[in-house]
Order: C-alpha cells, then sequence, then structure tokens
C-alpha cells in the first residue's frame, strides 16, 4: 500500500559547496579564465550575508575574482565560501569590522583589488569611504563621493531635488538641536510628523510621531540610531497620514552623462519603517505616472552628478500626487524584482559603470516584462516583529517550479527562474545579534501578477525553516489577504489589516478536516513504518492500528477513521463524512507533504513529531497537533491544561543586547505603556514600556551593560506591597 521504505534524504548540513551550488542552480557559476570588464580583474564586497552573494554572482559571470571580507562570527559563512579570497577585519561587532575603513584599505592593498561593491548598509553611503577609494585608485561601485554627500544629507538632498524640480513634501531643513527644538517644528507643521537622521536610511534612525510626548520618545531614539550612520544630526518634516503609497524609483546612470530609470517599485507593506513585502510593477501607478516620475529621477540622478544605480524613493497619495523622499545611493535590498521585469542585471551594469564603460541599456530598452515579488524572510516573531537568534537546525528553500520556462522567452537580456532566493545562509548558520536578522529574500516572477502570487504561496509552503521564530507565517497570511490580492497596499496596510497584531492563520472548518486527513496519514504511515522495523508486515493497517483515532489542535478535536480504499489506497473519514482518498509520495523523513486529499491539492510541512504529537506548518502558520486513539484522547480532555502566569512585575528584554538607557530610578512612579528603558538588538534600538501602572522597585542594569534573552532590567514594587504602602 505505501510502497517500498525510503531511505531518509540527507539534510544539508556539511554538504559540499558544489552540492549547495547545485541546489540553487548556480553550479555552472564557474569564473571565466579571464576578466570581461577591462580594468576589473579583483572585486571586494565589502559586506557580508546575502547581498555579497548577489554580488559575487554577478562577478563570476563576468570572468572576476572575488575577496570576501568576514567578523568573527562570519568566519564560516555563506559568503565566504563563496568568494576567491576572503580577509579577516576583526571581531564580530560592525563597528569593529565591518565599519572599519582602514582594515578594509589594509586588506585591498594585499590583495591587489581593482574594485569594491559596498552591498547596502555598513560603508554603502559612506563618503569618507568612496573618497579613501578614489585616493588608493581602487574603482568604488557606487557614486562619488560629491553625489554620496548630498544625497546622503537629508537637508541637502531636499534642496538639490527642488532644483532639479523635484516635487517635496511640506517640511523644515533645519537640524534639530533638542527634543524641545523638534517640538517647537512639529508644532508649527502639526502633527503627524516624522523625525529622521539625516544619513539614515534602511528604516533605522526615523520615527513617526503623533503627539509631544512620542516625538520626545522618538527623539531620543533616532538620536542613538543615528550613531551607526557617523552623524547625529536629526530633522523633522510632515508626515503625509491618511495612508500614502511608498513607491520607489530604480535609476542607472554611468560617466558619459548617461541616465535610466528602470520603472518603479511598489514598497508600501512595513513593519518599523522596513520594508516586508514588494512588487514591481506596481499596481497604482498608471503609464503618465510612471513616466513622470522616471523623468524627475533622472533628472535628480544629473543634478548631482550622480554614477551606478540609485534608487529614488516617493510617498505617493490617493489622488496620485507624488512627494520627494529621499534618495538612496547605493543597491537596494528589493533590486532583484527590477531585474525581474527589466532583464537587466543591476549589479552587472554597476561594474561596468565603475569600469568607465557606458550603459549598455537604453531607455526606449527598458520595457516591463511579466510581474515580480519580494518577500523578505527574517528571523523574528511575526506578531511583534521582534528578532530572533539562534542556529538554524533545518533550512529548505523552495525551488523554480516547471511553469517557469516562459520567463526565459520573455527577457532575452537574463534569465531568472520563476523562484530565486537570495540568501546568505544554509542549514546550521547562526542568526547573530550583531546584524540584521534577514535570512533571504524570496523572490517570485510570474506571467502577471496572479500568476507571481500563486507562485509566491506554493514557494512559502514549501519553504522550510527551523530553529528560530520567523515571519513566514505572516508574509503567507499577507499575500492571500483580499486588499493584497486587489493591489490596495498601502504603507499603513499591517496596522490596518492586523488591527491587533497577526495572530496566525485561523483554519476554516475544511482547512481543519483537510489538516487533520494529513495528520492521520503521517501518523499512520509513521506507525506502519515503526512496526515493519519491528517485524510486523509493512502496510496491514486493520491487524496493528486502531482504525478510530482522533486528532487533537488547539481547542478543535476531530474524530477520524482509516481504512484502506479499493485499490489500497489510504482513505480517511472526518467527523462521520464520506472517506476521502489521500495521495501523496510523502514518507517518513520527508519535510513537505504534497499530495492530494480527495482530489484537492494539498501542502504541509512537517517539522518535528515527538512521540503522538506532530509540530506542522499549514497555510504559512505553525499548528501543534495530537493525533491519538480516540478512546486516549477522551481521557486526555479530563487533565487540566498548564496555562503559564505572566509576571506584570518585571520588565524584561526581549532577546540579548546592550542598554543603551534607562529612563527611571528606584521609588519612580511609572504608568502602564510608559518607556522605561532602551535596548538595542540587530542594530534596532527597542523601548521598554512598562506593563502596568505601578512603582519601581529596582533599575538592575545600566547604559551600556550587555544583557542576555529576558534579563529583568526593572522590577516593580508588587501590588500587595504597594498596598501595604497606602
Amino acid at each position: 500500500m505505501f510502497g517500498q521504505l525510503r531511505r531518509l534524504l540527507p539534510g544539508q548540513s556539511g554538504a559540499s559547496l558544489p552540492l549547495y551550488l547545485a541546489r540553487r542552480g548556480l553550479a555552472s557559476q564557474r569564473r571565466l579564465e579571464k576578466s570581461e570588464v577591462p580594468g576589473i580583474n579583483t572585486l571586494m564586497v565589502a559586506n557580508r550575508g546575502e547581498i555579497a552573494c548577489r554580488v559575487m554572482r554577478s562577478a563570476k559571470k563576468l570572468g572576476i575574482e572575488t575577496v570576501a571580507v568576514y567578523s568573527d562570527a562570519d568566519a564560516d559563512g555563506l559568503h565566504v565560501r563563496l568568494a576567491d579570497k576572503k580577509a579577516r577585519l576583526g571581531p564580530a561587532p560592525s563597528a569593529e569590522s565591518y565599519l572599519r575603513i582602514d582594515k578594509i584599505l589594509e586588506a585591498i592593498k594585499e590583495h591587489n583589488v581593482d574594485a569594491v561593491h559596498p552591498g547596502y548598509g555598513f560603508l554603502s553611503e559612506n563618503a569618507e569611504f568612496s573618497d579613501a577609494l578614489e585616493e588608493l585608485g581602487v574603482k568604488f561601485l557606487g557614486p562619488r563621493k560629491h553625489a554620496i554627500e548630498v544625497m546622503g544629507d537629508k537637508k541637502n538632498s531636499r534642496i538639490v531635488a527642488e532644483e532639479a524640480g523635484v516635487n517635496q513634501i511640506p517640511g523644515d531643513n533645519t537640524i534639530i538641536q533638542s527634543p524641545e527644538h523638534a517640538l517647537e517644528i512639529a508644532h508649527k507643521y502639526g502633527y503627524p510628523v516624522m523625525i529622521k537622521a539625516v544619513h539614515g536610511g534602511g528604516g533605522k534612525g526615523m520615527r513617526a510621531a503623533y503627539s509631544d510626548d512620542e516625538l520626545v520618545e522618538a527623539y531620543h531614539i533616532c538620536k542613538g540610531e543615528a550613531k551607526a550612520f557617523g552623524n547625529l544630526d536629526l530633522m523633522v518634516r510632515k508626515y503625509l497620514d491618511g495612508s500614502p503609497r511608498h513607491i520607489e524609483i530604480q535609476v542607472l546612470a554611468d560617466q558619459h552623462g548617461n541616465a535610466v530609470y528602470l520603472n518603479e517599485r511598489e514598497c508600501s507593506i512595513q513593519r518599523r519603517n522596513q520594508k516586508v513585502v514588494e512588487e514591481a510593477p506596481s499596481t497604482f501607478v498608471t503609464p503618465e505616472l510612471r513616466k513622470e516620475m522616471g523623468e524627475q529621477s533622472v533628472a535628480l540622478a544629473l543634478a548631482c552628478g550622480y554614477e551606478s544605480a540609485g534608487t529614488v524613493e516617493f510617498l505617493v497619495d490617493s489622488q496620485r500626487n507624488f512627494y520627494f523622499l529621499e534618495m538612496n545611493t547605493r543597491l537596494q535590498v528589493e533590486h532583484p524584482i527590477t531585474e525581474c521585469i527589466t532583464g537587466v542585471d543591476i549589479v552587472e551594469q554597476m561594474i561596468r559603470v565603475a569600469a568607465g564603460l557606458p550603459l549598455s541599456v537604453t531607455q526606449d530598452d527598458i520595457k516591463i516584462n511579466g510581474w515580480a515579488i519580494e518577500a523578505r524572510v527574517y528571523a523574528e516573531d511575526p506578531v511583534n516583529y521582534m528578532p530572533s537568534i539562534g542556529q538554524l537546525t533545518t533550512y529548505r528553500e523552495p525551488t523554480p517550479t516547471d511553469g517557469g520556462e516562459w520567463v526565459h522567452r520573455s527577457t532575452p537580456k537574463e534569465a531568472w527562474p520563476d523562484v530565486r532566493v537570495d540568501t546568505g545562509v544554509v542549514e546550521s548558520s547562526n542568526i547573530s545579534i550583531y546584524y540584521d536578522p534577514m535570512i533571504s529574500k524570496l523572490i517570485t516572477y510570474g506571467e502577471n501578477r496572479d500568476h507571481a502570487i500563486k507562485i509566491m504561496e506554493h514557494a512559502l509552503d514549501t519553504y522550510v525553516v527551523d530553529g528560530v521564530q520567523h515571519n513566514i507565517p505572516l508574509l503567507r497570511d499577507i499575500i492571500r489577504q483580499p486588499r493584497f490580492l486587489s493591489g490596495d497596499t498601502t504603507t499603513t496596510f499591517l496596522e490596518e489589516v492586523y488591527p491587533d497584531r497577526f495572530q496566525g492563520y485561523q483554519l476554516d472548518e475544511a482547512e481543519k478536516r483537510e489538516l487533520a486527513a494529513v495528520a492521520v496519514y503521517m501518523h499512520t504511515v509513521r506507525n506502519s513504518r515503526d512496526q515493519q522495523l519491528e517485524g510486523y508486515q509493512y502496510g496491514e493497517v486493520s491487524g496493528h492500528y486502531p482504525t478510530q483515532l482522533s486528532v487533537a489542535f488547539g481547542d478543535t478535536v476531530i474524530d477520524a477513521e482509516v481504512g484502506l480504499g479499493y485499490s489500497g489506497e489510504l482513505e480517511v473519514s472526518i467527523d462521520g463524512g464520506d472517506p476521502v482518498i489521500v495521495s501523496t509520495e510523502w514518507t517518513p523523513g520527508d519535510l513537505v507533504f504534497q499530495g492530494e486529499i480527495g482530489g484537492e491539492p494539498t501542502t504541509v510541512q512537517a517539522l518535528r513529531r515527538d512521540g503522538q504529537k506532530l509540530s506542522l506548518v499549514y497555510r504559512g502558520s505553525n499548528f501543534e497537533v495530537a493525533v491519538r486513539d480516540t478512546a486516549a484522547q477522551r481521557l486526555c480532555e479530563h487533565f487540566p491544561e498548564y496555562v503559564e502566569e505572566v509576571n506584570t512585575n518585571i520588565v524584561v528584554t526581549p532577546m540579548p543586547g546592550v542598554v543603551i538607557s534607562t529612563n527611571v530610578a528606584p521609588g519612580d512612579p511609572v504608568a502602564a505603556g510608559q518607556a522605561l528603558a532602551v535596548v538595542e538588538a540587530m542594530k534596532m534600538q527597542n523601548s521598554l514600556h512598562s506593563p502596568r501602572d505601578g512603582v519601581v522597585k529596582s533599575v538592575n542594569f545600566v547604559a551600556g551593560d550587555k544583557v542576555g534573552d529576558e534579563a529583568v532590567i526593572i522590577e516593580l514594587e508588587t501590588e500587595e506591597a504597594e498596598e501595604d504602602a497606602e
């Protein structure tokens, strides 16, 4: 009935690099014997993780030797393994490694590097770094110092953009001197306002404020996060409320006065001002609007003498009025979706421009072929977005589908698969507290938007990540929300769709029955396998298993009857309904169940098994499912369920980090929701708030202290003690 017992497939742990490359379709990416780009034979990527791996892909395609830099935390990182050469920079903290210009310059000299790609973040928009490379005679894959300084400064960029005829948001170019100064400007324009580090980016160093209290808190947080950019200056401007869209234009410019725009990217779905799901093109942008935004973006690039790839970001209101937000003078995280729909390898163009070559495309060459969606997979709690650290104990990426051949025909300049994973991790990699918690960028490419969404849905269903919390459950839910399907995506999407935050996928009755049928099938097949190993005849279900089973998950208990169909297939009847045939090739050890339940396609991940309990992932969310003999289930229902108590007398850190500040002292009265301390982790500062009204009993850490996971930062007097004091 079940076929032969298959040997369990080995995991990715310890897999050889050639095997790893083959799994990603990169086995053919051997470096050519000679560089195809004059003057660039050796390229260093002054970055880490997925973007370093991504840049190396294009470099190898052009026959360019690659050099990786790494910190002690990344010594065995994927980008280090993919490079031809490597150079250690220092300890794990980025200030002691990836931000050490002196160490990078030493490595450049040691390895005779001709050019440096900075990736994004770290030194990618650092004018001092660009200038140092120019003095050394090393090419910088980015704009020159002047453009970085002008566009990297939010005040100066607004002035240049205004002179270039780019639409502006109402605001003030004054540098904020104090919280009181910020309040003065906020009162001038009225709330809400955005306070932002003049050199900030990537969602860091910026906060929206709707009141005086929020603005003062945001001032201190932005001031702290601005340290990472080497400039503490802040500015305040009007925040466009009313659900605007965040739409950006990709530009390319060379040293010969040529500049083009590569259409737009819709980047409105964000959390903490960082993008979560992006797509290209936008459902909201008309051809006329695209042309106007694109031409203004090119005008801005030419006005500041821009060279290389850059992105001009806009806010667009419901009437399709658009306003300049900022220009990022680097490669954007979400650049792959533009590559998909245009067929242009943006990194390759950056290399060509740095070598002094003209762009290989003109504006007339830039078309829109198909639709692309990017989902950023983060190691974080999908409910409160707090980063999660630890080891990827299980990691399996989705693969391109058989239906992706049309993609290659529609993009003659570059062949992108319909499922692409840009990552810097493998199974057993560690997600560290020192860097951004991104695991990967999952990109799907379809003939149209519906096609791209369908491919993304299947890709997320087959993307297996375990060992850390991650946001795949949220991503999977977002792409099936009616608002997303209709293209109604704005910067307030997450707040409006999930007013009480994402609580996991909620199964309807049909889905509960479907999940129960899969769980029963897995349970039965595993028991059959176990009994075979003990000497029983494999497949004799009726002789060795109870036919009456119960499936419990959450508050739901479903009764099932297991039997054999006329052709020997396993049949499952749920809650007395008609039996349905389970058709699949799944066997114990497979991480993903793909098959049909009663003729309907179904995909479920099987992460773990603990006795009668299964950890299953269905529709992106995790469900702890117990399959038991029906009589045993009835007994279990008489046992009380353990309910964990919440301690409201303490304020704890959600993860390891560094204390930036504590805002109270013992004896201080506090109110529920009041910000009591700030802890920095993974380059983000997080305010810790009081769980209730009370009085501070003790403050256990001071600024600069390193703290572990769930460290008690502040204790409150017990409510009983407070009553006695009264």
